[in-house]
Order: C-alpha cells, then sequence, then structure tokens
C-alpha cells in the first residue's frame, strides 16, 4: 500500500513494458544511443574526406584589386645604393588549379592556369597582361615517407572500426538496459514481496498473541514476531525507495522524465539455444573490433618506424614544372603565341653530424612496435579465454534459471506450509521465520539468475555482433544513419 501510494503521488503515467520493449526504446531513444550515433557519424565523415583526397581537387585562386600606394625600399643595381622609391599600383589575378596525389609514389600532380594584370599609376603609367594558360607540375620526395601509402592501409580500417564500434555501443546499451530493467523489476518484486510480508506477519503474529494466552507461544517467540513486523514495515519503506530509484535509472537510460512509470514484465520464457565456443570465437575475430584494433596499432606502430627511419637519413625531392607564359600590354598579346618553360630541381638534405637523434628516433619507435606486438599476443589469449568463459556461463545459465526457478515454487509452498502449521500450532516462530527467509531468497535468486542469462547473452552478442537466435550478423542501415 505505501508503495502504491508513493507512485501515485510522483507519477502520472504508466506503462507496462516487456524487455524487448524497453530495448529497443533505449537503442533508439536514450542519449547514449545519439551518442553513438554521432559518434558513426564523425567516423564516416571522416572516412569520405579520406576517399575525397584520393581524387583530383580542383579549385579557384587569386587576388582582386589590391591596391598599393607606399613607398618601397630597393637597391640602386647600379651604385648599390638603397633607396625608397614610389609605388602606385593595382593588381587583379586569377586561377583555376587541379591537384590529384600520387598514392603509390607519394607525390603530388599539379595543373593550373592562371592570368594577372597590373595597372601601374603615377608619373608613367601602364599595363601589363602576364598569363599562363597551362602549367604542369609535380613534387615527388624520394626515399622518403609516403603518408599516402600508410593512410591507404590504415583509413578503410579506421571507418570500419567506427562501423563496428557503433554496432558494438549499442550491444552494450541493450546490456545495460537489461541490467536496468531486471534492477527494477527485482526492486518491485522485492516491495511486493516486503508488503507481502508485513501482513503475513501481522496476522502470524495475532495467532501467536492468542496462543500466548494458551501458553502454547513463549514471550520471546511473540517477541520475535514483534520484532520482525517492526523490521517488515522498515523493509517495506526502504523497499519503495529504491524502486523508485531503479525506476528513475531505467527512466534515465530511456530518455524519459521522472513523472512516467515502467510496470516490467517478467517473461519466464529462455529461447533454447547452445552456443558454439568454435563459432563466437570465429565470428568474434570476423565481427568485432578486437582484431581491427590490433591491426590498425600494429600499423600505426610500423608507419612510426618507416617515418623515423626516412627522417634519419639522406632526404631528398624532386621537383619539375612544364608550362606555357607570356605577358603584354594587351590581353590578346598575353596569348598570342606563348613560349614554353621548363623548370627542374632536386633538393636534399644530408645529416653529417646530429649526435645519434636519428638513430634514437628509430630505435625508440621499433621499441614501440615490439610492445605493440607483445600486447597483441596477449590481448588474444586473454579475448580467448574470457570468450570461452563466456560462453560456458551462458550455456551452463538456462539450467541455472530451472534450477532456481523450482527452488522458489518450492520455497514459497514450504512457507505457506509453515505458516498453515503455526496457525494450528505444529511449528515455531523460528521455522516460521527460517521459511520465510528462504522464500525471499530463492525468489530474488531466481530473478538474479535470469537477469544474468540475458545479460549473459547480450554480452556474447557485443563480444561477436553475431545474432544467435537468428544466426546472422548483426548489421546496420549505415544510409539511414548519415542522412
Amino acid at each position: 500500500m505505501i508503495l502504491s501510494v508513493m507512485f501515485a503521488l510522483t507519477t502520472v503515467r504508466a506503462q507496462e513494458m516487456t524487455l524487448e520493449e524497453v530495448i529497443s526504446a533505449a537503442r533508439t531513444g536514450s542519449v547514449v544511443a545519439l551518442e553513438a550515433r554521432q559518434a558513426f557519424v564523425s567516423a564516416y565523415w571522416a572516412w569520405r574526406s579520406y576517399m575525397a583526397s584520393r581524387l583530383p581537387s580542383v579549385y579557384l585562386y587569386g587576388n582582386l584589386m589590391s591596391f598599393d600606394r607606399s613607398l618601397t625600399l630597393l637597391q640602386d643595381p647600379g651604385d648599390g645604393s638603397m633607396k625608397y622609391v614610389s609605388t602606385n599600383n593595382l593588381q587583379n589575378g586569377l586561377g583555376i588549379k587541379a591537384t590529384q596525389n600520387i598514392t603509390l609514389t607519394g607525390g603530388i600532380l599539379s595543373l593550373y592556369s592562371d592570368l594577372n594584370r597590373i595597372d601601374q599609376f603615377g608619373f608613367t603609367q601602364s599595363l601589363t597582361w602576364y598569363s599562363q594558360p597551362i602549367t604542369i607540375s609535380y613534387q615527388q620526395p624520394l626515399f622518403g615517407y609516403n603518408r599516402f601509402r600508410w593512410d591507404r592501409q590504415i583509413q578503410p580500417r579506421e571507418y570500419e572500426r567506427g562501423r563496428r564500434k557503433y554496432i558494438e555501443s549499442l550491444e552494450q546499451i541493450t546490456v545495460n538496459a537489461v541490467d536496468a530493467y531486471f534492477s527494477l523489476l527485482q526492486a518491485r518484486k522485492n516491495a511486493e514481496i516486503a508488503q507481502s510480508n508485513y501482513i503475513n506477519t501481522g496476522k502470524m503474529r495475532e495467532i501467536a498473541f492468542e496462543r500466548l494466552k494458551l501458553g502454547t507461544v513463549t514471550r520471546d517467540e511473540y517477541l520475535q514476531l514483534e520484532l520482525r513486523m517492526l523490521n517488515d514495515s522498515i523493509s517495506l519503506n526502504e523497499s519503495g525507495i529504491r524502486t523508485r530509484e531503479a525506476q528513475m535509472a531505467l527512466n534515465s537510460l530511456l530518455g524519459y522524465d521522472e513523472s512516467y512509470e515502467i510496470i516490467p514484465v517478467l517473461e519466464e520464457s529462455m529461447p533454447e539455444i547452445i552456443i558454439n565456443y568454435d563459432v563466437a570465437i570465429e565470428k568474434a575475430l570476423s565481427n568485432s573490433n578486437f582484431e581491427l584494433d590490433n591491426e590498425i596499432s600494429l600499423l600505426n606502430a610500423q608507419s612510426d618506424v618507416a617515418q623515423a627511419k626516412a627522417q634519419r637519413g639522406v632526404t631528398m625531392s624532386f621537383s619539375a614544372r612544364f608550362g606555357l607564359s607570356k605577358s603584354g600590354q594587351w590581353f590578346s598579346d598575353a596569348y598570342a603565341n606563348p613560349p614554353d618553360q621548363e623548370v627542374l630541381g632536386l633538393t636534399f638534405s644530408v645529416p653529417i653530424f646530429d649526435w645519434g637523434q636519428g638513430r634514437g628516433r628509430v630505435q625508440k619507435a621499433r621499441a614501440a612496435e615490439e610492445v605493440v606486438r607483445a600486447q597483441i599476443v596477449q590481448s588474444e589469449n586473454d579475448f580467448r579465454r574470457q570468450l570461452y568463459t563466456a560462453v560456458g556461463q551462458f550455456n551452463t545459465q538456462r539450467s541455472q534459471c530451472k534450477v532456481s526457478q523450482r527452488a522458489a515454487e518450492i520455497a514459497a509452498e514450504r512457507y505457506d506450509l509453515i505458516m498453515g502449521k503455526f496457525r494450528d500450532g505444529g511449528a515455531t516462530v523460528l521455522e516460521l521465520n527460517n521459511a520465510r527467509t528462504e522464500s525471499d531468497a530463492a525468489r530474488t535468486q531466481y530473478i538474479t539468475d535470469l537477469k544474468n542469462y540475458w545479460i549473459y547473452y547480450y554480452n556474447l552478442r557485443k563480444r561477436t555482433l553475431f545474432d544467435f537466435l537468428r544466426g546472422i550478423d548483426i548489421e546496420v542501415d549505415i544510409n539511414e544513419l548519415v542522412e
């Protein structure tokens, strides 16, 4: 009654929900689900940006209305003296450029065309056009670190990891929903038990009081029931508070306000499935993030080694440019028979004394790579062991639920029998208290076992990204997420 009054005062909406309905609501409407979705969207657009970097980029560039009226310090080529010369001009320029990253070599190929105009004012007025109808340039690092090649290996895995992390996040939300759902169910059952115990203890105390007059119950036994009733009243109030806390925790997960009351429905049916460890480990290695995390960690470590080696020794870069260009006083002159131009160059840097810095960076990167390799081996052993334990827990939990369910039924029946015997004078207060304690513990244990069954199952789904009930991999609609 106390629990009902509490909910009547604090809630305005009540609805029965099954475990499946709570899971569905958590996966679609919770704040955690929104955060997981946005994390995936961020990974998706990072992938799109990488894919775009492998395609030609075309952009417009230039400077417009660049007016300069100032004094500029120049050196006279004849006598070497420095003089301030008046500058008064207007410059305009416009061009279009296309670039392409070459993944295989790490070079950059560019193609551009531009036109510039300079208007000179002052005592001597003039107009000059300068055009580059077409120019092709190429820059190629030699013996250097090819970032494009490593990105080609890492970025696709990063995107796939983001996709799998999103699915794993949804499965973790499911696990959290199961935990919160059964916590509320357990709290409500405990509140019901507390209320029933309070009523039953009151009835037994009245019977004990009459039997005390007849001398078939001692004063000590009667006081035990009196104390039990006081404790039951305390338990009734505490169970109401715990129920409210569990309700608010589930509401918070689902994104509901505190006025919403969810009445969980106890579904005792469990699917009759046995999960094969070989199937589970195969799906875990092929579907989950575990292998991808290891691959990406190793690739990053190898990339660091390659970069340290490239920076240690000789660095060289080759550049070439070929194009047409011409200047003239008239626009047509700037494009009339433009002569070609070629520019070739090779730059290099050779360390003579670096006091072992380059070698130190390489050794540090190699040491880090060895640590990553060792960590991967250890994590694989731990992963297999944890999955083996998880499969074993799930496969035995169904029978555990059946045992605890039967134990709860037996304990409840025995408690009813002891209460009947106590009414007839055939049982002591101690036997009555023990029977009630065993009944309460058995009912609590059954719900706990049922909760563990579903948590074990959904944890296996999270580890393997595989739906064992339908026998298919768990997927998401990417297009729906990024719309």
